[in-house]
């Protein structure tokens, strides 16, 4: 396996170009499989999500064709011949997303059968509410050997579907089988990330009637049909806010371009109040500017959904923390089990105490390099970013993780001066 090698010390001096957003790119992906006709999706991120999702649209009889357009990097789909509406667990193990095919296929040909994501019981990050959607909507569903069969033989109808608690993918899973359906469907207490938007904006622009966008009910009036057409994917908010915590940590001035500020602003507020400079420009660049010689200062943050703190956030914020003059106390709401990386920040010599959904963060005067392992996505820049500044040299192991929501890390870091390189392993990536 791939390992990332750190020699920290660098400040950062350059500019980081913002990827197209991975969360919204793969929702769109699954919109492909709507319609006929051409769907182009611009600002395109080349990542390992991406292509395990474009291998399963291809399953599908879809044609994903990858390349470089006036507008950067870009993907076509040509859905016009399905050829199956099965999905097998194989592929659809190696991202949960993926599972978001199935109420695209429903609402286009009435029958599919799709894997239960990879190491999903229907427990932590539940698929049930996806199902309970799809069920309202009038589908058949059966379990079965790790399964989900459904049907609609007569087509998905509109209902009145009331979430028990904010749930982005399930929010994302019904709008895409909805738009489809025969008469009109309300989504009570949907989530409202930004990705969202961008979803059921590329949906409208295909001929979907959808109101309430940016708020946390939906109404989507089914239509029988959708058209292709181009769609630029919005920037990545979480890459962003990921690469204004690197520079923060390793201190220097960098400009990240081909952003939004106002999809960040619940990150570079605390960052502000922990004495980092944030400069947000009329062309929409955010300069990060930090005097490595002055102390940090710890600062509180509780991960919310959007337009909180995002917890896609945590793990970096806490790596920024750990240098910081007093304690931080981060609390997690949305996902359990996620200070994983809080162990792997202690190698590095962290201080940090986790008792259920809080972290208490001491920071202290140094971190030193170490052997570090990755545990998931976000986990794993947490590393990147703490190793930016540790003394010495860091190592990342089993950066798989990395690669399926960073596109091009080493060069981004790289050319702002950052010494960062991958060490080309053996073995299995899984």
């Amino acid at each position: 396996m791939d390992s990332i090698v750190i020699h920290g010390g660098n400040r950062l001096s350059g500019s980081i170009p913002v990827s197209g957003a991975k969360n919204s790119a793969i929702k769109l992906m699954a919109a492909s499989i709507l319609t006929p006709e051409p769907l182009r999706l611009t600002n395109m991120p080349r990542l390992a999500d991406t292509r395990f999702l474009g291998a399963l649209l291809r399953e599908f009889g879809i044609k994903v064709t990858e390349g470089d357009g006036a507008d950067g990097q870009e993907t076509l789909f040509d859905a016009s011949q399905l050829t199956s509406t099965f999905a097998p667990y194989d592929l659809v193990r190696q991202m949960r997303a993926s599972f978001n095919v199935l109420g695209p296929l429903l609402a286009r040909t009435g029958e599919a059968k799709v894997s239960l994501p990879g190491g999903c019981t229907i427990g932590a990050r539940p698929v049930d509410l996806h199902l309970m959607a799809l069920e309202a909507m009038g589908a058949h569903i059966e379990l079965e050997e790790g399964y989900v069969t459904a049907s609609a033989k007569n087509g998905l109808q509109g209902a009145e579907i009331e979430f028990p608690f904010v749930s982005v993918g399930a929010t994302e899973h019904a709008l895409l089988a909805a738009v489809m359906a025969n008469g009109t469907t309300v989504l009570k207490r949907a989530a409202k990330e930004p990705e969202i938007g961008d979803l059921a904006r590329c949906l409208m622009a295909m001929g979907a009637k959808i109101e309430g966008l940016d708020t946390d009910q939906l109404v989507i009036t089914g239509v029988t049909s959708l058209k292709g057409t181009d769609w630029s994917v919005i920037p990545d908010r979480i890459e962003m806010g990921s690469y204004a915590l690197a520079a923060a940590m390793a201190g220097g001035e960098v400009r990240l371009t081909k952003g939004r500020a106002d999809l960040i602003t619940a990150l570079t507020d605390p960052m502000r109040r922990s004495g980092v400079e944030v400069i947000e420009e009329a062309n929409g660049d955010v300069v990060i500017r930090r005097d490595p010689t002055q102390r940090l200062q710890a600062v509180d943050v509780t991960t919310e959904i959007y337009p909180g703190f995002a917890t896609d956030l945590q793990a970096q914020f806490m790596a920024l923390m750990t240098l910081a003059d007093g304690e931080s106390v981060i609390h997690e709401t949305i996902f359990e089990n996620r200070f994983m990386h809080a162990p792997e920040l202690m190698r590095l010599g962290a201080d940090i105490t986790v008792s259920a959904g809080e972290a208490r963060v001491r920071g202290v005067n140094a971190l030193h390099g170490a052997q570090v392992m990755a545990t998931d996505l976000r986990a794993s820049m947490s590393l990147v970013i703490a190793g930016l500044a540790a003394e010495g040299e860091t190592t990342v192991g089993r950066v798989y993780h990395l690669d399926r929501g960073f596109e091009r890390m080493e060069e981004k870091l790289g050319a702002c001066g950052a010494d960062v390189r991958r060490i080309k392993g053996e073995g299995p990536e899984h």
